[in-house]
């Protein structure tokens, strides 16, 4: 009675499982994901992912035309470390200003770690901006942050060659808009609504962790991209006056 029941088990645990696989494959979620990890060498030649967004955003424009494939391939990256984000990922719900209006733009953000989260939040800016797909002209609200080449602090973890040419962006690497630096996309992006901030400042991470991360000396930083992406995106805060 024992064996017939844990052969039972076995079986309904196989078929479980089973079906997961086939709703997982069928609904083609995890393609995205599996995508960019082959095409993870051609990105980075030299394995270095650090701070490296833009090189995702720039290998999914140039790949991807259909407007749906752009933004999911976009939901599966850090803009902010370069770490590849799996499939099924909760987005975390950010204010960002935009850039020139200093407006808070409300959208969802895919993240690896919630420390990227912070940094985002604090260093980067918004921008709308227009790109063609198969299905006509789109907006879309890109991730921004000043050209970074001409720093003498520029991230020794990250890898120059793969943006800049000199003290100029690399345009054959990278994308732009009005010389500033895309690194990736806010999803479901829109103006802030009083509700919106007050559910942002109500929440564990954008509410509670990144205050306490802002306001840390950024060479006591030992979480996330630590002060990697900070030291490539600060000039923004200097700009804005912060």
């Amino acid at each position: 009675m024992i064996l017939k029941l844990k052969y039972f088990l076995s079986l309904l645990l196989v078929f479980f499982l089973t079906n997961i696989v086939i709703s997982y494959a069928s609904d083609g979620k995890g393609k995205y994901y599996q995508s960019l990890s082959k095409d993870w060498r051609s990105i980075f030649p030299d394995g270095n992912r650090n701070a490296a967004g833009p090189k995702f955003y720039k290998h999914i424009s140039e790949n991807y035309k259909s407007f749906e494939e752009f933004q999911e391939y976009n939901k599966h990256y850090c803009a902010v470390s370069g770490s590849l984000i799996g499939s099924g990922s909760t987005p975390q719900f950010v204010n960002i200003k935009e850039d020139i209006t200093e407006k808070q733009i409300c959208g969802y953000y895919y993240k690896c770690c919630w420390p990227c989260v912070c940094d985002l939040m604090k260093y980067a800016r918004v921008k709308k901006i227009s790109r063609e797909f198969n299905e006509g002209s789109k907006e879309v609200y890109a991730l921004i942050i000043d050209n970074p080449c001409a720093k003498e602090d520029f991230p020794q973890k990250v890898n120059k060659s793969y943006f800049c040419k000199g003290n100029e962006l690399d345009y054959e690497q990278v994308e732009t808009q009005d010389g500033k630096l895309i690194i990736g996309i806010l999803h479901e992006a829109k103006y802030c609504e009083p509700s919106d901030l007050r559910k942002i400042s109500a929440n564990k991470i954008t509410g509670r962790f990144c205050p306490i991360r802002n306001r840390t000396p950024i060479n006591e930083l030992r979480s996330g991209m630590g002060d990697i992406f900070i030291k490539l995106a600060r000039w923004v805060l200097k700009k804005f006056n912060q």
